[in-house]
């Protein structure tokens, strides 16, 4: 089946540390496949293919602690495609869940060396006072050059530490400029990821995926299939990426979050440096709405 994508090029904010930054999700289900790249268009308006349910990650995936439950999984599609979730359907239930991409390049050493900074431990220790539970979707990267973070989010029981890729190169192209993995080493470069994780000491791992920039096709989800994840997306865009305004940030997110969501941010100063600002104001104007914020496992699990 094969599914039409709008891009985002009249964007044009996204640089070397690509994010997902489209208005849209794909609506598609693990069971269709699309033939064509999918790099997260503009407007949200989707639901997973199917419904969740309970598993644990293959090969490749992070193995559960023994006192924790298996978080949920979405089983394979026809063919061992993996399942993408985008949010939770159908539901009156005022749930949200905020995700953060830790984005950092492969070869983004020298410019962390420099002083850029890829991490934001404000925005962390903010989501702490604010006791908003969230889950990082973190590169390996970003784990081996900020271990001591990487090791004390994922030891939080507020947040669970998702797979980014290890390299946050594209998984199709094309995708914003971005190197691109190989087919035949993608699983290999997730792998890497979890693997970055456990030498930093995370703890709370979960066998979810999302992909560089958002960009995926069947060759990609195909590819993955070995390393037993759930790719997640999302169905709300916060418009962080290089933005300069914390209001229309929040503006955007509250704007479009309905019961269910599940929206993209960032954790990365340099890239998204008014994304605590923002935090500081969607957080008690949802709960006034009545909100919950849940981690995607949580979201998932409904």
């Amino acid at each position: 089946m094969n599914i039409s994508v709008r891009n985002l090029a009249a964007l044009g904010l996204l640089g070397a540390v690509l994010v997902g930054c489209g208005r849209e999700a794909v609506e598609t289900s693990p069971a269709e496949g699309p033939a064509a790249t999918r790099s997260a268009p503009p407007v949200a308006n989707t639901s997973p293919g199917a419904s969740a349910s309970p598993g644990t990650g293959a090969a490749a995936g992070p193995k559960p602690a023994a006192d924790r439950a298996a978080p949920p999984t979405m089983a394979p599609g026809p063919g061992g495609l993996t399942p993408v979730y985008t949010r939770r359907a159908r539901t009156a239930e005022k749930v949200v869940a905020l995700t953060f991409d830790a984005d950092m390049t492969a070869d983004q050493g020298p410019r962390a060396a420099r002083g850029e900074h890829f991490d934001n431990p404000e925005l962390i220790a903010t989501l702490r006072r604010l006791k908003v539970d969230a889950t990082v979707f973190m590169t390996g990267r970003w784990a081996e050059e900020y271990p001591d973070q990487a090791r004390s989010i994922g030891r939080d029981p507020r947040f669970e530490i998702a797979n980014h890729s290890y390299s946050h190169y594209a998984f199709a192209s094309p995708c914003y400029g971005l190197p691109t993995v190989a087919g035949p080493d993608m699983t290999a470069d997730v792998q890497r990821a979890f693997d970055a994780f456990r030498d930093a000491g995370a703890e709370n791992v979960v066998p979810y995926f999302r992909f560089p920039g958002g960009c995926y096709d069947d060759a990609a989800l195909r590819a993955l299939g070995p390393a037993g994840v759930t790719a997640v997306q999302w169905d709300v865009v916060s418009g962080d990426a290089f933005a300069k305004d914390a209001d229309a940030v929040a503006e955007q997110v509250l704007d479009e979050v309905k019961p269910g969501s599940l929206v993209v941010m960032h954790c990365t100063r340099s890239a998204a440096p008014v994304t605590e600002r923002a935090i500081r104001r969607i957080v008690p104007e949802l709960r006034a709405r009545g909100y919950r914020f849940v981690k995607v496992s949580e979201l998932m699990r409904g």
